[in-house]
Parts: structure tokens; C-alpha cells; sequence
């Protein structure tokens, strides 16, 4: 893994680009669990979504080291 990115003379971090990614991973998963009903199952959706993209984000790392 690289640690920025050049875009045009402007240095982008390599994390900004993979939190980007993870993000949009995690809207699909979400939109995936709100047509299901697992989300009648969570406490608090708000903490369980930010866990899940924290997940997503240490996936999405993990196989960027490869």
C-alpha cells in the first residue's frame, strides 16, 4: 500500500480512497438488512451501523495490503 495517491498535483491519502469504498459497501449492506427484518433484532441501529463500517473499513484495508 502506497501512502497518497496524486491526483493532478494534489496528494489524496490511500486511507481517504478505501473509507470511500467501504462506504459505499456499506450503504449496499445496509439497504440489504433494511428490506430484511434484522433490523428489528438490533438495540441501537446507529451503533450497529458504525460497527459494521468499521468492519467493512478493516476488510477493505486488510485486502488492500495484498
Amino acid at each position: 500500500m502506497i501512502g497518497e495517491v496524486d491526483i493532478v498535483g494534489v496528494f489524496i491519502p490511500a486511507l481517504l480512497w478505501m473509507m470511500l469504498i467501504a462506504y459505499g459497501i456499506n450503504l449496499v449492506i445496509r439497504k440489504l438488512l433494511e428490506r430484511s427484518p434484522f433490523y428489528k433484532l438490533v438495540w441501537h441501529r446507529s451503533i450497529f451501523d458504525l460497527g459494521l463500517y468499521v468492519i467493512v473499513l478493516g476488510i477493505v484495508v486488510s485486502l488492500s495490503h495484498r
